[in-house]
């Protein structure tokens, strides 16, 4: 049940949530769940694929439910994560060119800028 929960909460916020927004979200329909609890299973949902870990910005992890290979843009004002759409595949084949013997097994792309509404605020 608090799985199911927590997947919930990261589907709900639909924002590449953080772990601290996560369990916030999860703790408002369910106070006696405790923030380990929350983190651990994100943590193990991410390592079995049921969601995605997308990454450490500033020093926080992101947690996606959308799990289709894509790739993510993060605006250096807001912070704020977007999906990005495309095939970027041919990375894969340029990088075991580079390094002999490597096998790709996964890659994480994301680039970063300031988005429309920050850059229109300014």
């Amino acid at each position: 049940m608090q799985r199911q929960l927590i997947y919930s909460a990261v589907k709900e916020l639909d924002i590449h949530a953080s772990a601290e927004q996560v369990f916030e979200h999860v703790a408002s329909k369910n106070s006696t769940i405790s923030k380990a609890t929350v983190y651990r299973n994100l943590s193990l949902m991410a390592g079995c694929g049921e969601i995605i870990c997308i990454g450490n910005f500033d020093g926080i992890r992101h947690f996606d439910h959308n799990c289709h290979r894509h790739y993510h843009y993060i605006c250096r004002a807001c912070k704020k994560i977007f999906d990005v759409e495309g095939d970027f595949s041919d990375i894969c084949d340029r990088a075991r060119d580079t390094v002999r013997g490597f096998d790709v097994e996964d890659y994480n792309i994301s680039f970063s800028g300031i988005c429309w509404k920050c850059r229109d605020s300014a």
